[in-house]
Order: structure tokens, then sequence, then C-alpha cells
């Protein structure tokens, strides 16, 4: 019985394990206030590490200054909060944004700035992975 259990456990984790490598990359968070300073993400799943990126934005949903940055790894990462290095007021559009850890000059230092390839946006299927929000 012991090494059944055993054996159900060891599955569990490799699947577990198996489904966070494999996970559709993506943003999940709402409209919040930043009167904190702060912008969070309620969960994150990205394909390798990375950065979850704030951008302004405005109704054309195009990715504008980056405002925010904070690490994230690959697999699930949950409650990720970005400190806000620019005044966002409320009413303000932010588009929570993956980027990868890729094409700069030193690993763990964010380099993207718009435009760059260094440290850029993770495409699936060719779309960002992003959310947008709204401050409060």
């Amino acid at each position: 019985m012991k090494r059944t259990c055993m054996t159900a456990l060891f599955a569990l984790a490799a699947t577990t394990a198996f489904a966070d490598d494999h996970a559709m990359p993506m943003v999940m968070a709402s409209d919040q206030s930043v009167e904190s300073g702060v912008v969070s993400a309620e969960k994150i799943v990205a394909d390798k590490n990375g950065w979850l990126v704030v951008h302004r934005t405005d109704a054309d949903m195009a990715p504008g200054p980056v405002v925010g940055h904070a690490p994230i790894r690959k697999g699930e990462t949950t409650d990720v909060a970005a400190i806000l290095t620019e005044d966002v007021a409320a009413g303000d559009m932010l588009m929570l944004m993956v980027h990868a850890e890729d094409g700069g000059n030193a690993t763990g230092i964010f380099e993207y700035t718009l435009g760059a390839k260094e440290d850029g946006p993770i495409r699936v299927d060719g779309d960002l992975v992003m959310k947008v929000i709204t401050a409060k």
C-alpha cells in the first residue's frame, strides 16, 4: 500500500511539472489601485525566465513606455508585484506583458527599451502575452 501511494505521488508531481512546463503563457490581472506604487498580476505562466513588464497604453492598445517591471520564473508564478517607476493616475490604462530574459548583455538585468530586441516581449502565435488593466 505504501509503495502504491508513493508511486501515485511521484506520478502526480511529474504530471504537475510537465503541465507547468507546457502551459500556455498568460497573464491574469484585474483593475486595481496603484496608490501604493505597485501593480500586481495574480498569476503569470511563462515558458522561460523573464519579466512582467508594465507598459502605459490607451484605447489603441499599443504598448507604450515602460513604467515598471518585475522578474518572473519559468512556469507558473503567482502574486507578481512590479514597483512603478513613474506616477500612474487612477483611470490610466496599463498593459502587463510577459517579456523574455533573452538577447541582452547581462542575465538578471532588465535591458528592454521600446522597440529593442533585448529582453523583448514574447509572443504566442504572433500575439503578445499581456493583459490590459485600468488603474484605480
